[in-house]
């Protein structure tokens, strides 16, 4: 990877300034003069660069996804795409909750926050001057907005993913076909359930980031989400075989090393393969791919409430906490920050029973 300070100098004048980093430019050049200019121009678009490459995929469609809707909003109100003022916030967010989906209708709270959040980013990536106290209000507004749309009686999204659980586990486990689709199914499902994971992180595995021990498995998770880069989950063989993730990992890379060519086992192909209705490998499972597939494993096993592709987290959270397992323990299997208000909202789901001033009164 070159750096920007390494172009020679002859080839910054032929380099086209984005439009929305041209004030910034002038600004540097009447300080620093036009070379120097250019050369931090050329520095902020290797800088661009290298933050696209890093970011997670995730993150980079949920910020292209919060630029599309923004501009969608601009064209409607007739606002131009970097003039993120106060008033374009608020009404923003207004437009958001009102009417901001493709389809005319609102989006969730939750929903619309996210896209604040990202269109902001995408506005200041792009050279806008986007006020923090204008930020704010209009994220008050958002929020604000929210309750009053609750007090009339409006519920939007999706509501809290239904969280898989052991006896769901055996559903699945028994659904499971004899065939390598169904293998990998199989130990999709049950590592994803050991190690809490999203969608995202089994589609981000290879093969080599799952070492089998003698007391089990030890899966290297890449995470964009906390400080460490990676986190080493540890699954243990379980009492009952039928429903042990470890021998069904072993059970998947043996069935795919004896029907699929020897590629798809080397250390660096994907640890998850898709595999085509002729049994054929496809290639590597992503996060869509993988989301896809757990709902269709659990409507395949007629567990009642269909998971999402978070309904693996929230399951060990929920199943070690009514085992009686230590927060800190939880959280570090999970990855989760030790005092995660995410993993303390899935334990409410099992405390807000146990622990309830309701309970055992008769």
């Amino acid at each position: 990877m070159s750096t920007a300070t390494e172009h020679p100098s002859e080839e910054a004048d032929s380099t086209p300034v984005p439009a929305a980093r041209s004030p910034l430019v002038v600004q540097w050049a009447e300080r620093h003069g036009v070379e120097v200019a250019r050369r931090l121009a050329d520095a902020e678009d290797f800088a661009d660069q290298v933050q696209r490459r890093l970011r997670p995929a995730n993150t980079t469609d949920t910020y292209a996804k919060a630029w599309r809707v923004w501009t969608r909003f601009c064209v409607a109100q007739g606002f131009p795409e970097l003039g993120p003022t106060r008033g374009a916030l608020v009404a923003f967010v207004v437009w958001l909750l009102d009417r901001g989906r493709a389809d005319g209708k609102g989006y969730a709270a939750s929903s619309a926050s996210t896209i604040l959040a990202g269109a902001v980013v995408e506005l200041r990536r792009r050279g806008a001057e986007v006020g923090r106290d204008d930020q704010a209000q209009a994220r008050a507004t958002l929020e604000a907005a929210a309750v009053e749309l609750l007090k009339a009686g409006e519920r939007r999204g999706r509501g809290q993913a239904a969280a898989a659980e052991v006896p769901d586990l055996y559903r699945v486990a028994r659904a499971c076909p004899d065939t390598l689709a169904g293998a990998r199914d199989k130990a999709l499902v049950l590592t994803g359930f050991h190690y809490a994971s999203r969608a995202q992180d089994p589609a981000g595995l290879l093969a080599g980031d799952v070492a089998l021990t003698p007391r089990g498995l030890v899966v290297s998770v890449l995470t964009g989400k906390t400080k460490h880069s990676v986190r080493d989950a540890k699954i243990n063989y379980q009492q009952d075989p039928e429903v042990c993730p470890v021998e069904a990992w072993k059970a998947y890379r043996t069935r795919l090393g004896a029907e699929a060519e020897p590629r798809w086992s080397e250390p660096d192909a994907p640890a998850f393969v898709g595999v085509d209705r002729h049994g054929n490998v496809s290639g590597g499972m992503v996060p869509d791919s993988v989301t896809r597939a757990v709902k269709r494993i659990s409507t395949r096993a007629g567990i009642p409430l269909a998971w999402t592709g978070h309904s693996l987290r929230i399951g060990l959270a929920t199943t070690a906490r009514k085992k009686g397992k230590d927060a800190v323990a939880i959280a570090d299997q999970g990855g989760w920050a030790r005092h995660s208000r995410s993993m303390n909202g899935y334990f409410q789901r099992v405390d807000g029973w146990e622990d309830n001033a309701t309970a055992g009164l008769t």
